[in-house]
C-alpha cells in the first residue's frame, strides 16, 4: 500500500440481490434462482475498489445504528478503510438496494433507497477538510443530496484536489456543479439524461461529451459498457476499448469498479487515457464475478491482466 490517499464521499446501502429468469410485471410473482445480501452503495463500492487497488481511502458517509449499518462497519474494518468521517444517526435507517439480476445475461435492474447516507450534511463534510486537502483525488456520486455533493466538490476544488464526479444515478444537475468537475464520468444512459441526446454509439458519445465540456467539466470519460469508454477534453478525443477478462457473470458493480480504478490511476499520476485503460481492466474483472463490493479485484489481478 502507498501513502497516497483518496477521499470518497458517497452512499452505503445493503445490497439485496435476486437472480431470476425474468423481471416480474406489476402484480406478478416469479421464483428466483439465487439470493445474496452484501455491502453496496456506489460510494462504498468505489471506496472498496480503490482500497483493494492499493491506496489509502477515507470514506465520508452516514449510517443508521442497525444491522445494515453493522454490515458496513464490518466491511470497512475488513477492508482497512478510514471511517473517522462515517457519521451515525438514530433518526434514519441505513439504506438498501433491491437488485434484480438476469441469470442468463448478467444484466440488472436496481431500486435504491439511500436512507441514512442521504442525510450527510455540508457541515459534516466540512469536518473532513484536512483529509480532503491531504488527498490525491476526491471522488463522489449522486446517491446523496445534490447540495452535499456540490459542497464536497467545491471544497475539494478550492483545496486544489482533483475532483471526479460519477453522475450516477442520472439526476438533473445545476449548472454550478459542472465547473467543479475536473473529471465527469457518466455512462451512456447518464450522459443521455444529462444532455437530452441519444447515446448509442461512439459518435453519439462524442457529441454528448462535447455538450458536457461546454457546461464547464474539464474532462469527460463516458463509459460505454462492452465498447469501453470515450475520453474527451479540449485537447483530445480518444476511444479506449473494453478489457475482456472472461465470461460476464454480473454487471452490477462495473461502473463502481471503473470509478475506483480511475481515481486510483489518476492519484498515481497516470494520464487520462492510461487511467481509463486501467479502469476498464478493473471493471473487466469485476463483471466476471457476482456481487458489487465483493466483485472488486485486488491490484495484483489488475496488473496481471494488463500485462496480458
Amino acid at each position: 500500500m502507498t501513502e497516497k490517499w483518496i477521499t470518497v464521499l458517497g452512499s452505503f446501502v445493503a445490497d439485496l440481490a435476486f437472480r431470476t429468469k425474468k423481471i416480474p410485471a406489476w402484480g406478478e410473482t416469479v421464483l428466483g434462482s439465487g439470493f445474496a445480501l452484501g455491502p453496496g452503495g456506489k460510494g462504498s463500492n468505489q471506496a472498496v475498489a480503490a482500497r483493494r487497488l492499493g491506496l489509502n481511502v477515507s470514506f465520508i458517509s452516514k449510517l443508521g445504528r442497525d444491522p445494515f449499518g453493522d454490515l458496513a462497519r464490518r466491511t470497512y474494518e475488513r477492508e482497512g478503510i478510514d471511517t473517522q468521517y462515517v457519521f451515525e444517526t438514530d433518526d434514519h435507517p441505513t439504506g438498501g438496494a433491491a437488485i434484480i439480476i438476469d441469470e442468463a445475461r448478467g444484466e440488472n435492474a436496481i431500486v435504491v433507497v439511500p436512507g441514512a447516507c442521504y442525510e450527510v450534511t455540508p457541515e459534516e463534510i466540512e469536518r473532513a477538510r484536512q483529509r480532503i486537502a491531504d488527498s490525491a483525488a476526491f471522488l463522489t456520486q449522486l446517491e446523496l443530496r445534490i447540495p452535499s455533493v456540490e459542497h464536497g466538490l467545491k471544497l475539494a476544488h478550492e483545496l486544489r484536489v482533483p475532483t471526479i464526479l460519477n453522475p450516477a444515478p442520472a439526476l438533473p444537475l445545476p449548472q454550478s456543479i459542472y465547473p467543479l468537475c475536473d473529471y465527469l464520468t457518466p455512462n451512456e444512459s447518464e450522459a443521455a439524461a444529462l444532455t437530452g441526446l441519444p447515446v448509442t454509439n461512439i459518435a453519439d458519445a462524442d457529441h454528448a461529451a462535447q455538450v458536457l465540456l461546454a457546461r464547464g467539466a474539464r474532462n469527460v470519460v463516458l463509459t460505454l459498457g462492452n465498447q469501453g469508454a470515450l475520453v474527451k477534453n479540449a485537447r483530445l478525443t480518444e476511444h479506449v476499448p473494453a478489457v475482456d477478462a472472461g465470461p460476464v457473470v454480473e454487471t452490477t458493480g462495473a461502473g463502481d469498479a471503473f470509478s475506483g480504478g480511475f481515481a486510483v490511476a489518476l492519484a498515481e499520476c497516470q494520464d487520462i487515457v492510461s487511467a481509463t485503460h486501467f479502469a476498464c481492466a478493473v471493471a473487466g474483472i469485476s463483471v466476471t464475478r457476482p456481487g458489487t463490493a465483493p466483485s472488486m479485484p485486488n491490484r495484483s489481478e489488475v496488473d496481471a491482466l494488463m500485462k496480458r
